[in-house]
């Protein structure tokens, strides 16, 4: 893991997105193509921003994204196929969308999306970290050992409270209790993974993945265990971590 830390939010999103897209104009470069995950959440507006402004050949790239509550309609400001529509997919011209729809048939769904997502590699995956950890909606305790593409979790109350406090729902008890997720095993599939992870109130979830060995309950250390994660963190959300410690991913 290689851990960059810029001065604040902005200055992360924009750094985060340059880097992804370069990512992705080697892949087109290389193979006259590109796959992608984006995922969501207030902490991805400036770096999704900077992308929708660089110069990839979007035509040529396809999208898939990370999650979604499971019956939650699109028309809801929490949807997350209406995040990606509205900040992303109707700003480029991509070559395909792949969106996880949490309403009607769950599995298939899931059938759907795991055939293909599984149909060529995904050369990046823009991959956020929760404030209690988790990737996607993989909250700790994450299962590590399925290889399922995409599950259906339960979101525990951290995630909640989470999703309340960025003003996506009212209170607790509106938020879905499950949702469909990337697994871990699929989010570590993608070649290369970018982790943008800005803000004071990740603090600790940064703290707890940089300076803990791999374990579920802390599901963002197993992005550790990737040949290939560049995780962009700011000076509030690095503001925790053991200084000898962030020095060793920063090396």
């Amino acid at each position: 893991m290689k851990v960059r830390v810029l001065k604040n939010y902005e200055e992360l999103g924009k750094a985060a997105g340059e880097f992804s897209a370069e990512i992705i104009k080697k892949a087109i470069a290389e193979k006259g193509k590109a796959r992608i995950v984006l995922s969501t959440g207030a902490s991805q507006f400036e770096t999704l921003k900077t992308l929708v402004e660089s110069d990839v050949d979007w035509s040529k790239v396809e999208m898939f994204h990370l999650d979604e509550y499971i019956n939650l309609p699109e028309s809801h400001p929490a949807s997350f196929r209406k995040y990606l529509k509205e900040r992303f997919v109707s700003k480029v011209n991509l070559k395909a969308a792949h969106f996880v729809d949490g309403e009607g048939n769950v599995e298939e769904t899931i059938r759907k999306l795991t055939e293909e997502i599984r149909k060529d590699e995904i050369d990046l995956g823009l991959i956020g970290i929760g404030e209690n950890a988790h990737i996607a909606f993989n909250d700790p305790p994450a299962d590590f050992d399925t290889r399922e593409a995409y599950i259906v979790v339960n979101l525990d109350d951290a995630c909640k409270r989470q999703q309340v406090r960025e003003g996506w729902f009212p209170t607790v008890d509106d938020v879905p209790k499950q949702a469909i997720s990337m697994s871990v095993y699929q989010i570590m599939q993608c070649k290369v993974i970018v982790s943008a992870v800005p803000h004071k109130v990740k603090a600790n979830a940064i703290k707890l993945t940089l300076e803990n060995d791999v374990t579920n309950t802390i599901p963002a250390t197993m992005l550790k265990k990737h040949p290939n994660v560049n995780l962009f963190i700011d000076e509030e959300s690095a503001s925790l971590v053991d200084k000898k410690v962030l020095e060793q991913y920063m090396a």
